[in-house]
């Protein structure tokens, strides 16, 4: 039996976990370009999920507050495990130095520089302000 991949927009999502989810979105909006799909609040400024689209793709993300939850207690964030990452997201964009100027102008952390890639591309990774770490990038694997 073969898995068969859903016909949808996007067939991986990854999800993420924020202590301030609210500033997360807003933050994640207005540096990446990401757009409010769906945000469902919770109680004391929480948020239960959201999701964020960016082009065909879309995160999924809701706040770290619960920590009782079965699926909180596969995750820690960045900041509890000494700023080290188990994954981390790349984003296929037209203009990599566009992007690196919105990041550089709200003031993230660059982990890797801008450049030009071996196999291809330009790009660049930084940390969001809660320490996940993003790569962005005009490579396109499917192209």
């Amino acid at each position: 039996m073969s898995v068969a991949p859903r016909q949808t927009s996007s067939n991986v999502i990854p999800c993420l976990r924020y202590r301030d989810a609210p500033a997360a979105i807003e933050w994640l909006c207005a540096t990446f370009g990401f757009e409010q799909h769906l945000v469902v609040p919770g109680e004391g400024n929480t948020i239960v999920h959201a999701q964020l689209a960016f082009g065909n793709g879309m995160i999924m993300l809701g706040s770290a507050s619960n920590v009782d939850s079965e699926y909180a207690k596969l995750i820690r964030q960045p900041g509890d495990i000494g700023g080290a990452q188990t994954q981390t997201v790349y984003v296929v964009v037209e203009d990599a130095d566009a992007v690196y100027g919105r990041v550089l102008d709200a003031r993230a952390q660059i982990v890797m520089d801008i450049k030009d890639e071996d196999y291809g591309g330009r790009g660049f990774s930084c940390r969001d302000p809660e320490g996940h770490v993003w790569t962005f990038g005009t490579y396109d694997p499917f192209a």
